[in-house]
């Protein structure tokens, strides 16, 4: 068995994170982690838990957090195409997609592509009614006053990427530059099933959140996906409305970027965002001393571990490396959560992921 051999702890997991968006001072970073379906088999049998038991993998690994949703239990909103999955809540079609290591669920077909307005009017969008906020309170409830928990996601509400999903990034990108009636209404119409969903689950879990969790992919790897003009006229109103709901419940908000995405965080911290997630080390404007020169102590950072660089590639002396000095230089500021830059793909040698664990561990701790 492979053990992970844990810094010794003084607190729970849910001060520990409280306290880290606050910059204060814990006995260690906060630990999160994400995964392929097929690195968390090989994982689990690493770790000698059952397979696919990602809670087991957690508590192996000492992750701090974790995600509470209410369970859809409404009627079906969409037929599922032969030979396809569809994502009921969304409405993207997916087929599944092999390669050498494994295989994955990839986004194809693109149900409003070059769609008409009627189309997008009558696209199905979630009722948030329709959800089991009651489950989702006894799931809280499991978990006592151990874990740091959050609502949302990082698909939530992640206009541009979400919508590429349905219709291609083509036609994402075109429509929110011509601010197109109908497709800003088709937004506005899952937006608010969004916050409406969220408002009822804040309420049904009073007080058992620690954070709130929103994703928006705002950069390729080497420049802004939009210019900061859209942003600030589009998508920051609608990304301001779901802060100001977590607000009213005295709840930190981290951001999912993936890509080139600091170029917009001066207007996040504005805005009362107080976290961002993902970054891309490799991205421009995205390396650990960059980000801590212009927003250390002004914003939380979540990730910085590429999952596209030696956890993939590299040798387990490489990935301790990494660790190390992204360690180093994020604990200087405080505020930073350990953790992939996104799900750790298929193709990672499993010696590197539990290396990687064992450097937040050891090397992790404030003295």
């Amino acid at each position: 068995m492979s053990m992970i051999q844990k810094a010794p702890e003084t607190m729970s997991s849910r001060e520990r994170v409280a306290r880290t968006f606050n910059y204060e001072r814990t006995d260690r970073v906060p630990i999160g982690v994400d995964t392929n379906a097929g690195i968390l088999a090989r994982l689990c049998a690493a770790l000698q838990v059952p397979d696919g038991d990602l809670e087991a993998v957690y508590r192996a690994l000492g992750v701090d957090t974790r995600s509470i949703a209410p369970a859809y239990i409404g009627s079906q909103l969409h037929q599922i195409p032969e030979g396809r999955e569809i994502y009921q809540l969304e409405g993207s079609i997916m087929r599944w997609v092999e390669h050498q290591t494994g295989g994955y669920w990839d986004f194809c077909d693109f149900p409003l592509k070059d769609a008409d307005e009627a189309a997008f009017d009558a696209f199905p969008v979630p009722n948030p009614d329709e959800f089991d906020y009651d489950g989702a309170l006894e799931q809280a409830k499991s978990y006592g006053d151990e874990f740091a928990l959050y609502c949302g996601n990082p698909g939530m509400p992640d206009i541009i990427n979400s919508n590429g999903r349905l219709m291609g990034m083509e036609d994402v990108l075109c429509h929110l530059m011509t601010e197109e009636d109908y497709m800003i209404r088709f937004i506005n119409r899952r937006v608010d099933f969004q916050l409406g969903m969220l408002e009822r689950l804040l309420e049904k879990c009073k007080g058992m959140f620690t954070y709130m969790w929103l994703g928006e992919d705002l950069g390729t790897q080497i420049a802004p996906m939009v210019s900061l003009d859209l942003y600030r006229r589009v998508l920051k109103p609608i990304h301001k409305k779901f802060v100001d709901l977590a607000s009213l419940y005295h709840l930190p908000v981290m951001v999912h970027t993936c890509g080139s995405s600091s170029w917009v965080y001066e207007d996040f911290i504005k805005m009362g965002v107080r976290g961002v997630d993902t970054l891309q080390p490799e991205a421009v404007n995205m390396s650990p001393p960059y980000l801590t020169e212009h927003f250390g102590g002004r914003l939380n950072f979540r990730g910085c571990i590429s999952t596209a660089g030696p956890l993939a590639y590299g040798t387990v002396e490489d990935i301790k490396r990494v660790c190390a000095e992204t360690l180093e230089t994020m604990m200087a500021r405080r505020g930073y959560h350990f953790a992939p830059t996104h799900a750790i793909q298929d193709n990672t040698p499993v010696e590197n992921v539990l290396a990687m664990y064992q450097c937040a561990h050891e090397l992790g701790r404030y003295r």
